[in-house]
């Protein structure tokens, strides 16, 4: 699967673009702030119906506009897809699929899978657990349908048990039975979800290993220890028990919404220990293992977007980063950087395989 085409009109700084890509290799020069990130998260956008930095749809709209389009034209085993996305200030957002378009934005999560590592991946370790939580989400929902269902369901219910719970304290009231509607829709789905997060990241843990030992080339251990309230507690009980708590607090504090990623190198944990090397490290490393996890199980290559990751690191682990993108295992790349260097030595590794530059300055692309 790859991305033959896109069309860009007034995203973010991005003017206007048609632009043409290669098949597998595609790069960005220019300086920082240009607009390299932009097209990345284009492509990014065309995947998930949404920005990589979460940004609402109005803030994707240049500066002195008010719309936005992106159109893709992909390549699947063959298939063309063609994707519409389109939103005006003041305007239900549009997306539509080979010219058809969808009645729910959930429905096109998976059709295009993609991996991006970004600088800004760096809140997976900084961040609070709700970051970490979305990662588990995002990477699980690209090959689970059933998963990202379970998930829209589970978030209902608790929008509407907190709700009820606010209901109460203001009305000084209370009705068991109510609560007790909201609290099997939470265990029906959250127990699901629990196991599928436990089963995602037994797999996941050994390829992240792989991948981070290929790229330190050291002997460091790896982990990401899952914690959750419901790790050998029965989710019925708990919510009882905190029934008292709940009602005080008026919002739920049981359940898989509070489970949380522990990102350790051996012993200790990253966020407190890592050097600057490492968290980059730890964090290209685990999202190369996203990548493989979601080949392995989808049988497709994901489109991967390579945001800025070679600096500040050693000419050692930036060699092996690039052994690894110029292998066979990868499909589409797309690689932004302000070194010409790093990418001609990727070029150089992959053999003279189809590739394109691109020169971006100031929101206006071309090709080198």
């Amino acid at each position: 699967m790859f991305i033959r085409n896109l069309t860009v009109v007034n995203y973010k700084n991005l003017i206007q673009a048609d632009l043409q890509f290669s098949s597998k290799l595609n790069c960005f020069i220019g300086n920082n702030g240009v607009g390299k990130t932009n097209l990345l998260d284009c492509l990014f956008y065309l995947s998930f119906c949404k920005s990589y930095f979460n940004l609402p749809d109005s803030q994707n709209i240049r500066h002195h506009e008010d719309f936005f389009v992106l159109q893709g034209k992909y390549d699947c085993g063959g298939d063309p897809e063609d994707l519409y996305c389109g939103f005006k200030t003041g305007n239900k957002k549009i997306f539509r699929r080979n010219k058809k378009e969808y009645d729910r934005l959930s429905d096109h999560i998976g059709l295009l899978p993609l991996v991006m590592i970004s600088p800004a991946d760096s809140i997976l370790i900084q961040g609070g657990s709700e970051e970490r939580r979305k990662f588990m989400d995002s990477v699980i929902s690209q090959y689970d349908r059933q998963y990202l269902e379970w998930l829209l369901k589970y978030n209902r219910a608790l929008l509407q048990r907190n709700n009820l719970l606010k209901f109460f304290a203001t009305n000084h009231a209370f009705d068991a039975d109510s609560l007790d509607v909201w609290n099997e829709q939470l265990i029906n789905t959250g127990e699901k979800i629990y196991h599928k997060r436990v089963e995602f990241l037994n797999s996941l843990l050994p390829v992240f290993q792989r991948y981070y030992d290929f790229i330190a080339q050291g002997h460091e251990k790896v982990r990401l220890e899952y914690q959750s309230q419901l790790k050998d507690c029965d989710f019925r009980t708990l919510l009882q028990e905190s029934t008292a708590r709940d009602r005080a607090l008026q919002y739920t504090t049981i359940g898989i919404h509070k489970d949380d990623l522990d990102l350790k190198i051996d012993d200790y944990s990253i966020k407190k220990l890592g050097s600057q090397g490492q968290n980059k490290t730890y964090l290209i490393s685990l999202k190369f293992a996203q990548f493989d996890f979601i080949r392995s199980v989808n049988k497709v290559k994901p489109i991967l977007l390579l945001d800025d990751i070679f600096d500040k690191l050693d000419s050692s682990r930036v060699g092996q980063i690039v052994k690894l993108v110029s292998d066979s295992d990868f499909g589409q790349i797309f690689i932004t950087d302000t070194n010409r260097e790093h990418l001609d030595g990727i070029i150089h590794e992959v053999g003279g395989a189809d590739y394109s530059i691109f020169l971006v300055t100031d929101g206006q692309i071309a090709t080198v």
